[in-house]
């Protein structure tokens, strides 16, 4: 039987940007977004706060847009300061790029492995999906699912009692399965 694993964000993850005002690592998000029109023009940003002092720097969502060509939808939602927009842009590939950002997962996601009844049988197969890009290392996501230390996961890689079409040293943030013999 197949055991179903989803791995999903517990709350927003800190952005990793250096401070300009404290040289602190990273920032956390406030979930507001400040938007400015000049005209015909409208700018957006998600507004960050650096947990050490407490200085606020701004993301660029939108930069220098003809207000008309904006969704009235996305506009509602940043006047709304959305904190599922938040998630959304935080996540987003080209906002990352733009304002030369990575995220910081740590502590930020939980593993719903839908119970413990699979841990005493003796063939395990596991299908672990992803509800958001979050990079993790499978034999972190293993281990925790089922109830193994690390080293244990690893010693059972490479007995070749825990086996996967992907490669699981490193991280991931696509979906996976895996097959563990005890």
């Amino acid at each position: 039987m197949l055991n179903n694993w989803v791995v999903m964000p517990a709350c927003l993850p800190l952005v990793r940007r250096r401070c300009h005002a404290c040289a602190f690592e990273s920032f956390r998000a406030s979930g507001k977004f400040r938007v400015n029109a000049n005209h015909k023009l409208i700018d957006a940003w998600l507004l960050v706060l650096c947990p050490a002092c407490g200085e606020t720097a701004k993301l660029t969502v939108l930069e220098r847009l003809n207000v008309r060509s904006v969704r009235p939808e996305l506009l509602d939602r940043l006047h709304d300061n959305d904190p599922g927009l938040t998630a959304e842009l935080l996540q987003d590939p080209v906002v990352q790029r733009r304002n030369r950002i990575a995220l910081d997962w740590d502590n930020a996601w939980c593993l719903d492995t839908g119970g413990s009844d699979h841990l005493d049988r003796e063939v395990i197969d596991v299908s672990v999906r992803f509800a958001a890009r979050i990079p993790v290392r499978p034999v972190r996501l293993i281990a925790e699912g089922c109830g193994l230390s690390r080293a244990e996961v690893e010693r059972l890689i490479t007995e070749g009692k825990l086996v996967s079409a992907v490669r699981l040293s490193g991280k991931h943030s696509s979906d996976f399965t895996f097959t563990l013999k005890r």
